[in-house]
């Protein structure tokens, strides 16, 4: 019986020591090791992201000529007054705009540069003289006789950060104050002219806002600029439908280097471009024009262009090395069959440029030559593109298409021609404001949603390379608005980019593949079969040692009773 009781005890020992090892090492050492890695994040600073509140400030210089202030008005100057008008604007996006306006008395090399006899020639030597900050705006007010300006035109508008303004009429009589806040009426239409204004902003915020606070026209530039991105593939692409009839010459690259190359340097700030060229043989436009009797040509309708895209960008192919999105523009050539072709609007008015634009995909040109076809011509027939009028109608397409609108100006408002550059400096700086507060507002929402999608779903793992990217990002987010809060542009931009570059690698990460985590039915799918087995003597010795206890205990009791 000794023996028996000896076994038994030992049998006891084992189990229990087994029974220990199981609870307090192996589960814990389990638990430890198969536990989901979750770096830290900063939820509180992401948090915060959904009452942002942008401060847009614009710092706003007034020069007087001589001759543009009365004796005694002049004889409070020369000073430097700056005076803010901060309001709240927009309850549902909360912005703020911020206009910090200066005045001075021009100095004596700015009084020569407005001596010049144009106003294009001021404006190019007051360039020479100083370059103005990026998203900054220069007023020079000069007198209401001054022969710079044609009569019917208050305000000039050149290709720099500056403007020419005639002054008010009535400034001899008023007082200093009184004449400042007439003429800031008239700065407030060149501010607004030059940079940014409210439609702009809510046309960059127009996913993130209701509809009915955007004006159709703002919509429609909105959905028709293509989205902010780091980077954009150009592609020129020349379609040969009958290469039979004739032989196309165009010099791309020439043309490219003479008229894109030039705005895209100058685009540099805001993404990086790529630019190639192809040309297509036996590629058709997918629709069947009409023969117009009255003007013996075929025609396309407006409600027949939108047939064209799906046929033609089939045979366009893709630019599987990159991601960035591309901008397409065709140039077409009918074939001697369907020539002249010419492209009628809803209005059945003949389209001047007899091209069109799809938003955020492209453009077309239909370039007819049925001139040169005649009843003693050779085919194929050679043919050289007129490439100024190609690049012309292609780079007036990819300023709408990036978003560079000059809009409409108030009445005697005269704006100068950007010119070869593609772009003026305050086209530029209207962009820049309108993609920096684009990223600001991709970037917040980006990383909110990345926050909750991980605090939602617990078993996703969290790598310290997101976590990186996640508090980069939000570090960039608060530098950019501190840059716009302060008016440095440039800088402004440059911040926003790497937010939503740090947003987007952190959000499409391929750690956070949702094939990579199992539902919790899965996992008890999975570690039943392995833990089942070995738990179940385990179990069933304890509930038989506890057995055994109460028994013992139960005849110790009646022993004693």
């Amino acid at each position: 019986m000794a023996a028996v009781e000896l076994e038994k005890e030992r049998g006891r020992s084992a189990a229990l020591a087994i029974a220990a090892v199981v609870f307090m090492v192996g589960i814990p050492l389990w638990w430890k090791t198969t536990e989901t890695y979750r770096a830290w994040l900063p939820y509180a600073q992401i948090q915060e992201l959904d009452n942002l509140q942008l401060v847009l400030n614009v710092e706003v210089e007034v020069v007087f000529s001589p001759g543009t202030l009365a004796p005694e008005q002049l004889k409070k100057f020369p000073f430097t007054s700056v005076r803010e008008q901060e309001h709240h604007v927009d309850a549902n996006t909360g912005l703020k705009y911020r206009y910090e306006t200066k005045y001075r008395t021009a100095t004596i090399m700015e009084v020569d540069a407005l001596n010049q006899p144009t106003a294009q020639d001021a404006d190019l030597s007051l360039h020479m003289l100083t370059e103005s900050v990026c998203g900054s705006v220069v007023v020079y007010v000069i007198h209401e006789s001054s022969t710079l300006l044609p009569k019917e035109v208050k305000a000039y508008v050149g290709h720099r950060r500056t403007a020419l303004l005639r002054t008010p009429p009535g400034r001899e009589s008023g007082s200093l104050k009184g004449f400042l806040a007439a003429l800031d009426l008239e700065v407030k239409q060149v501010v607004e002219t030059m940079s940014f204004s409210h439609q702009d902003i809510l046309g960059a915020l127009s996913d993130r806002v209701r509809l009915a606070k955007v004006s159709k026209e703002n919509l429609a530039d909105s959905l028709r600029a293509i989205k902010s991105s780091p980077g954009y593939e150009i592609t020129f692409s020349l379609l040969n439908p009958d290469p039979k009839s004739h032989s196309l010459h165009w010099d791309i690259e020439g043309a490219v280097h003479s008229y894109i190359q030039p705005l895209l340097d100058k685009l540099a700030p805001v993404a990086n471009f790529s630019v190639d060229s192809q040309i297509l043989h036996y590629a058709m436009l997918g629709v069947n024009p009409r023969f117009d009797n009255n003007i013996s040509a075929y025609v396309l309708s407006e409600e027949s262009l939108a047939h064209v895209i799906n046929p033609v960008e089939a045979r366009l192919g893709s630019n599987a090395a990159s991601s960035n999105p591309v901008l397409n523009f065709l140039l077409y050539i009918p074939d001697a069959h369907h020539s002249p072709l010419l492209i009628r609007d809803h209005n059945r008015k003949m389209v001047p440029s007899n091209a069109f634009h799809s938003p955020r995909w492209g453009g077309i040109m239909i370039y007819n030559v049925n001139d040169l076809y005649g009843n003693e011509a050779e085919f194929p027939v050679n043919i050289n593109i007129n490439m100024a009028k190609v690049m012309g109608i292609f780079l007036a397409q990819l300023r709408l298409m990036l978003g560079i609108q000059q809009g409409n100006p108030p009445p005697g408002f005269m704006l100068q021609s950007a010119g070869n550059a593609g772009v003026a400096d305050w086209e530029l700086d209207r962009l820049l404001w309108s993609r920096s507060v684009e990223n600001v507002a991709t970037a917040s929402t980006t990383i909110s949603s990345l926050a909750q999608l991980l605090d939602q779903i617990g078993n996703i793992v969290i790598n310290d390379n997101i976590a990186k990217q996640v508090s980069s990002a939000v570090t960039s987010l608060q530098a950019a608005v501190a840059e716009l809060e302060t008016g440095n542009l440039d800088f402004a931009l440059q911040y926003s980019r790497e937010a939503i570059l740090a947003s987007e690698r952190a959000f499409f990460d391929p750690s956070l593949l949702h094939l990579l985590y199992f539902p919790d039915d899965q996992k008890f799918a999975i570690y039943i079969p392995l833990f089942l087995p070995m738990c179940v003597p385990i179990v069933l010795s304890l509930l038989k040692i506890v057995k055994e206890l109460r028994q013992k205990r139960t005849e110790k009791q009646s022993k004693q009773d």
